[in-house]
């Protein structure tokens, strides 16, 4: 049987500690079953008690956590489970710079911030790319990314109007079964984008955009035609073009404008004889300067950590099912 070690870790105040360990140790208990450690604490000292690797890891993941939360940040589970992962595969510096910038503040004040490397991976490429495409499963936080670097090139005057978009495959872009007007029509299929905005810009400010014409969603069929200058263009669910559609889309973009592109290629909705836009455009616009691609995992979910779970099962059972 190996040797037990015990590491020491001291918090600054009673305030951290709490944090760090979480609603009834939650936090705390998430350490000690994945890493096979026992977590003890006395005043502001924590004990790591188990093999020697194993107390090493958890006195690395602490010690990030704790860094974490004297940088304001409240502790969750997720964060949590993330580093304890990195740590499990000793990839730790991934989580270096997370929580260094924020890109945005939200209308109620909260700090909108990558929680993941792949996270910052993909709000980095926007910064410095033309056209991003950001692929990967529910719950990345792809959409609510977009949309925050989107206001935040807007606030800074870099863009002067936000452009969202998707492709109205549910109703076969033909809007026909849908009741009510045009607005109406629309509205369901793009709600994620306005929930988006609602809760970064706050209902008030971003009514009065939508109303000056600065602010527009409306589905993909809409973008025909036109040139969009100096903008700031999301095509959601991109998964669900066609070919054509796509190519349409990025020969829209103007003069000063971005463009982020966000889909999951497993979850396509087209007809089976139809060939998803996102999956070509993969093989079409590789190694072109300018362009990005970001591949997000199950690893940069940031939903309930559940869902994390789901993808992984969906994905192992993947194998023995045909997906177009």
């Amino acid at each position: 049987m190996e040797n037990y070690t015990e590491k020491t870790l001291k918090l600054e105040n009673m305030d951290q500690l709490m944090n760090l360990f979480g609603n009834f140790d939650e936090n705390i208990r998430i350490i000690e079953e994945l890493l096979n450690v026992k977590i003890v604490y006395r005043g502001e000292e924590v004990k790591v008690v188990g093999e020697e690797e194993s107390t090493q890891k958890a006195q690395i993941v602490l010690q990030r956590l704790a860094s974490t939360a004297a940088h304001g940040e409240v502790i969750t589970r997720q964060n949590v489970n993330y580093i304890v992962q990195l740590v499990m595969e000793n990839q730790i510096e991934k989580a270096n710079d997370l929580f260094e910038d924020f890109i945005c503040i939200t209308a109620k004040g909260r700090q909108i911030k990558a929680k993941t490397h792949g996270q910052k991976a993909y709000t980095d490429a926007i910064k410095n790319n033309d056209i991003v495409f950001g692929i990967g499963p529910a719950g990345t936080g792809k959409t609510f990314l977009a949309v925050a670097m989107a206001v935040t090139a807007f606030k800074n005057k870099e863009v002067s109007r936000i452009i969202l978009t998707r492709p109205a495959v549910e109703a076969g872009e033909k809007l026909g079964f849908l009741p009510g007007d045009l607005q109406n029509k629309v509205d369901p299929y793009l709600r994620p984008l306005y929930d988006a905005l609602y809760e970064i810009m706050g209902i008030e400010t971003y009514l009065k955009y939508l109303e000056k014409g600065v602010i527009e969603i409306a589905p993909l069929a809409y973008m025909r035609g036109r040139t969009l200058d100096d903008a700031f263009i999301i095509l959601d669910e991109a998964q669900n073009t066609t070919p054509e559609q796509m190519k349409m889309f990025l020969t829209r973009m103007g003069f000063g404008s971005k463009a982020v592109v966000t889909g999951d290629i497993t979850q396509i909705d087209l007809p089976a004889d139809k060939k998803s836009g996102l999956k070509d455009v993969i093989n079409v616009l590789n190694n072109i300067p300018g362009i990005a691609f970001v591949y997000l995992s199950d690893k940069d979910v940031v939903r309930h950590e559940l869902v994390q779970r789901i993808i992984k099962a969906y994905e192992k059972r993947k194998g023995t099912h045909h997906s177009h």
